[in-house]
């Protein structure tokens, strides 16, 4: 039939008026410029935006400063591990040298132990063989002299030599002898020789070295050091209420640009960071050092000494805290131990004993 159409066809849609197609183009026209410019002038829009740069850039910061940071922290423990290294070295070391100087302080003990037994021998025996009132005068004499030449020799000791000097003038004055008279007056010019000699306090210096060496556990090491705290914000007065919204905005933003960087001073390189390990090795190395120096002062070794007493300082002035107090007292002390003369040259007592002698050799000829 010729009234129906073909199934590819459509019919003929009907030509549109143009009065109405004028409302759905202006229906479909974009919305005119100034509504533009009044979303723009928006300002949650300008903060949104900047939050979202500060935070972007905070991101990629903090990303550069975990990179640097893992850099770093690798390097110290590279670090790290070489010091252990050295100073479990310095450790055996110091272990072969307290070893020696042990073996030194017995043979001086052995030495002295000697003396005193031979000092003993003596006294039985003027004890024995002094007969009439001059001999034994003499005897004692001779004994006393002798100990303080014993003192001097063997220990350093001026006030044991001196005290023993006094004893034997003592007993020539009451004796009251002409003949004893020569030797007298060499016993006082010695006796105010010894007074003379500058005096070293041993015990004073040992026991001063013991004290560092107890608190050598509880001085603060440098890498515990705190920054200190920031002074606290004062409540917000009246002023900055009544501020405007940007410039309070304004005065956000500043705190929190100025919360992501801190500024701190170093008078000298940073501290090494140890870890609990290394810090008791440390400590205990330092004690050693601290050790071998009153060693050292026992058994009159200026020059290791001195040198032990230089490297405690060192070490406390690189791996311990010197702001605190009380490392500061220790480093005073150690630099003035350090600074004190040890070994002093001490007048010999020979005048004394040759007179002693003399004056034996003529009683023995009459």
């Amino acid at each position: 039939m010729n009234d129906s159409l073909p199934p590819h066809e459509s019919p003929a849609q009907p030509p549109v008026p143009p009065a109405a197609a004028a409302p759905a183009m202006a229906a479909a026209a974009p919305p005119p410029a100034t509504a533009r410019n009044e979303a723009w002038r928006n300002p949650w829009i300008g903060v949104a935006v900047i939050a979202l740069g500060l935070a972007g850039w905070q991101w990629v910061e903090t990303r550069i400063k975990l990179a640097d940071t893992q850099q770093e922290l690798a390097k110290r423990l590279a670090d790290a591990d070489s010091l252990s290294k050295e100073t479990r070295g310095v450790a055996r070391q110091s272990q072969e040298e307290v070893g020696k100087l042990q073996a030194k302080l017995g043979a001086l003990e052995a030495k002295l132990a000697e003396s005193q037994s031979q000092q003993a021998a003596l006294e039985s025996l003027y004890q024995d063989l002094a007969r009439n009132r001059d001999e034994w005068a003499l005897s004692e004499i001779e004994q006393n002299v002798t100990l303080a030449a014993q003192q001097l020799q063997l220990a350093g000791n001026v006030q044991g030599a001196i005290l023993a000097l006094q004893a034997a003038d003592s007993r020539l004055a009451r004796s009251d002898r002409p003949q004893f008279a020569a030797l007298r007056k060499t016993l006082n010019r010695d006796l105010e020789r010894l007074r003379a000699a500058p005096y070293v306090d041993v015990s004073g210096m040992s026991l001063r070295l013991e004290n560092l060496m107890m608190a050598a556990d509880t001085l603060p090491l440098a890498f515990d050091e705190r920054p200190r705290p920031e002074k606290e914000v004062p409540a917000e007065d009246e002023t900055v209420t009544t501020l405007g919204f940007w410039q309070r905005l304004g005065l956000d933003l500043w705190g929190e640009v100025k919360s992501l960087v801190r500024i701190q001073r170093f008078d000298r390189p940073e501290p090494a960071l140890l870890s609990p390990s290394q810090s008791f090795f440390l400590r205990e190395n330092l004690k050693l050092r601290l050790l071998n120096a009153r060693l050292a002062l026992l058994s009159r070794d200026q020059w290791t000494f001195r040198s032990e007493l230089k490297l405690s300082q060192a070490w406390m002035e690189r791996y311990f805290n010197t702001n605190d107090k009380s490392v500061q007292t220790a480093v005073g002390s150690i630099k003035q131990l350090a600074g004190t003369e040890i070994v002093i040259e001490l007048p010999l007592l020979n005048d004394s004993l040759n007179a002693l002698k003399t004056l034996k050799l003529g009683k023995e000829r009459k």
